[in-house]
């Protein structure tokens, strides 16, 4: 008993003496965890009790910046700055992250280099996507089940889908999100609403993360016609196929009828220079047998000659004078037919031993026909 009533006294004396050497420095109020998006700015606050000497910040372990209460800040990587506040007893360092990044995310830490005094919190780093409603007919039918997909590309963390129709929340029955890990650890969804519209909707697809002040939406409106106003773009659709097929027969037929017409007359015209070709060589044969008759029949025309005077000249009989009648009677055309008849032999002898003449006709009984050649 004695022994721990000496002992009280030496423990108050080394705890006033501990107080004495900055025992009593610490920090009042460390970081707090933040959110943000890629891009944007980090902002942690490390608050100090008085008598501080140096406040080093650490990213994961790797000190970004240090500050002492003599020569400011020492700042070791670019994009690491601060800001400084005095109240009272009380100092406020605050560290600015700048362009922060994906890879940022982690431990940030405030130390003060003394027993007890270091304080931490956590960055997250998230990165805001694209969406879109995939593409798809905007008029639908009445009454008719359809499914609108929307699309959440490179995200992280996946965001949490909803679908407003008419800016009122769809019930979360209506729709399936499914998740798939994207390139460069981002993160994908796909969200599936199926709904029966019964006229025209306004539907907008939500995707919302924390770093996000407001969740990003896009939004299609969908036209909702009837039966018979469908059956009716049916019916023009069905016409307007008939109508083109009708022109194009027709256009195909007309040129099956002008190919045929082509190739009537391409032959006929070479049948035509073919007969042509035959013509002109028969008119020049003809035309060179002509020349050649013409050569062999040129000279004049004997008329006088007959080609049996050779053969009836030896045949034809001496006529003898007919004996003197006793007719008292003169006839001048016996007397006529006498003489020519006795000057026969002569003529005929005289024929053989002189050339014809062309105005000496022979004496034959047979009839001699001419024939003159055109």
């Amino acid at each position: 008993m004695d022994s721990f009533q000496k002992f009280i006294p030496v423990t108050f004396i080394l705890f006033a003496s501990l107080t004495g050497f900055c025992f009593g420095l610490s920090i009042v109020s460390g970081p707090a965890n933040a959110t943000v998006l890629a891009g944007s700015e980090a902002r942690f606050n490390c608050t100090v009790s008085k008598g501080w000497q140096v406040i080093i910040w650490m990213l994961n372990s790797n000190a970004v910046l240090s500050a002492n209460n003599v020569g400011g800040a020492v700042i070791t990587m670019d994009r690491f700055t601060q800001q400084n506040y005095t109240s009272g007893d009380y100092f406020t360092s605050e560290l600015i992250i700048h362009n922060v990044q994906q890879d940022d995310s982690g431990k940030i830490e405030c130390s003060i280099q003394h027993i007890g005094g270091n304080s931490y919190a956590f960055l997250s780093v998230q990165v805001n996507g694209s969406l879109f409603i995939k593409d798809h007919n905007l008029t639908v039918r009445k009454n008719k089940t359809i499914e609108i997909v929307c699309e959440a590309l490179g995200w992280v963390p996946a965001p949490n889908m909803t679908w407003m129709t008419n800016n009122s929340f769809v019930d979360k029955s209506r729709y399936v999100t499914n998740y798939s890990q994207g390139s460069n650890e981002l993160q994908n969804a796909v969200s599936t609403l199926t709904l029966t519209p019964m006229a025209n909707e306004t539907l907008t697809c939500l995707a919302y993360i924390e770093a996000l002040p407001e969740p990003q939406d896009t939004t299609i409106t969908l036209i909702v016609q009837d039966s018979l106003a469908e059956n009716g773009e049916q019916e023009d659709s069905t016409r307007t196929r008939t109508i083109i097929l009708a022109v194009t027969l027709s256009v195909g037929f007309l040129l099956l009828i002008i190919i045929i017409f082509i190739i009537i007359y391409c032959c006929l015209r070479r049948k035509e220079s073919t007969y042509q070709k035959e013509l002109r060589k028969v008119s020049t044969k003809k035309m060179n047998d002509g020349s050649v008759k013409s050569g062999r029949s040129s000279g004049n025309e004997n008329f006088g000659y007959s080609p049996e005077d050779s053969v009836c000249t030896n045949q034809i009989p001496t006529i003898a004078p007919l004996p003197p009648t006793a007719s008292n009677f003169h006839h001048p055309e016996q007397e006529l037919e006498a003489s020519s008849i006795s000057e026969v032999p002569y003529k005929v002898q005289q024929n053989r031993s002189s050339p014809r003449k062309p105005g000496d006709y022979p004496v034959n009984p047979r009839k001699i026909r001419n024939v003159t050649l055109v």
